[in-house]
């Protein structure tokens, strides 16, 4: 495993997967949800499109602190990232994100149920391995030989 590694690399993994299940807590308890991100490496945020309606905006009230969890598995690529979330209406990031996609939510980007969610990274964790059945193999090596398997890139990364 890594001690460190370049932020770079967790933006592109991010990018790459696009959906992450969101974890908020809702008092005591934590919920997560699967949420479409809108990756932005050069402005160092998160994006994402959600509900006025939703709990969300109680929650990032009470607290900001969220993590971010992304999967590939048929990549066998993991991220976890933990930020700070905000929530606002700014019309104009929430027009530049839009996609088709979203209409299957809103009627439009200037939908006044719409609200920009915006997750700052604070660190991250990734997990990239060279594929399910490469992985297997070295795992299986690994039990005859009775080493560790080297199934693939494990890094913590200050964001």
């Amino acid at each position: 495993m890594a001690d460190e590694a370049s932020p770079a690399k967790v933006w592109a993994l991010m990018e790459k997967i696009g959906f992450c299940m969101l974890a908020s807590r809702d008092g005591e308890e934590i919920r997560a949800r699967p949420m479409a991100a809108y990756v932005e490496e050069e402005d160092g945020k998160v994006y994402f499109l959600t509900d006025k309606a939703s709990a969300k905006e109680e929650d990032v009230a009470a607290h900001p602190e969220v993590c971010l969890a992304f999967a590939d598995a048929g990549a066998q690529t993991y991220v976890s990232v933990t930020g700070r979330a905000a929530l606002s209406d700014d019309r104009a990031r929430i027009r530049k994100i839009w996609s088709p996609a979203a209409k299957a939510w809103w009627d439009g980007p200037d939908d006044p149920a719409i609200r920009l969610l915006t997750v700052t990274p604070r660190d991250a964790q990734y997990w990239d391995s060279p594929g399910t059945i490469l992985s297997y193999v070295k795992m299986a090596a690994a039990v005859v030989s009775d080493s560790r398997p080297a199934v693939g890139e494990h890094a913590k990364v200050a964001m």
